[in-house]
């Protein structure tokens, strides 16, 4: 019996620490592997992916701005360091048979097509993973505001929040309070009233008026973002209204 996905179309936030493994810094091939992998799995359920990921595992354009650097210049070197790890997930579907494309923000011609909104649309309906790089093209503005606005733009179902370090939205740090309770579900007004680290303010906003549900959940336990994409209740669901 053939599985049937719940999301036809989904956007996979990737943070840039994730891909850099226990090293804490840089990519890890083995990390970047097992995420292609995970990534395959859903493809061959026929569901468009598009991906979004982050640079915290080279560089983070605040990290530059706190060290006294102009914030617009520090955020373009976090944009570029996108590019390099959208490249390297690219390399890594392709080597498993999986067809793929990066687009980014900011143009580069040499290595990635420009983002334009309806060639992503027909990677997607052709079945081919589309990587968005380089954030939104402007500083100031997160990854994930960036996955909230691709994912509006390509009208996603859902957005998969895929995280290294913790399973689920909780009432506070699980790392520090031993009481912090994890939800199954919990809406944007309630993450942003409540302080979540979960998004930052402005894709909380951008996801809950354009009533995206995001999915938080842990990508570390393999086959995850297959169940997450099947229905299965892991994580938690964050809901526009």
């Amino acid at each position: 019996m053939s599985q049937e996905a719940k999301y036809k179309r989904v956007v996979l936030k990737l943070s840039g620490e994730a891909l850099a493994g226990k090293a804490g810094f840089g990519i890890d091939p083995e990390i970047i592997k097992s995420i292609s992998e995970q990534i395959q799995e859903i493809v061959e359920l026929n569901v468009e992916v598009a991906v979004v990921v982050g640079a915290g595992n080279i560089w983070r354009g605040k990290t530059g701005s706190e060290m006294g650097m102009d914030r617009a210049t520090a955020d373009y070197m976090g944009m570029l360091a996108t590019v390099m790890n959208a490249l390297a997930i690219q390399d890594s579907l392709e080597n498993i048979g999986v067809d793929s494309r990066v687009q980014t923000s900011i143009e580069m011609r040499q290595v990635a097509e420009p983002y334009i909104r309806r060639r992503a649309i027909r990677h997607l309906e052709k079945k081919r993973v589309v990587i968005f790089a380089a954030g939104t093209g402007n500083p100031y503005f997160s990854t994930d505001t960036t996955a909230a606005l691709r994912a509006a733009e390509i009208e996603a179902d859902v957005i998969l929040m895929a995280k290294n370090n913790v399973d689920g939205v909780y009432s506070a740090d699980p790392m520090i309070d031993a009481n912090a309770t994890k939800y199954q579900e919990i809406s944007y007004l309630d993450v942003l009233n409540e302080g979540l680290a979960v998004m930052d303010s402005t894709a909380s906003s951008l996801c809950m008026d354009n009533n995206i549900p995001l999915i938080v959940f842990s990508f570390t336990e393999k086959g995850n973002i297959k169940r997450v994409v099947l229905g299965e209740q892991i994580g938690t669901i964050v809901r526009g209204k």
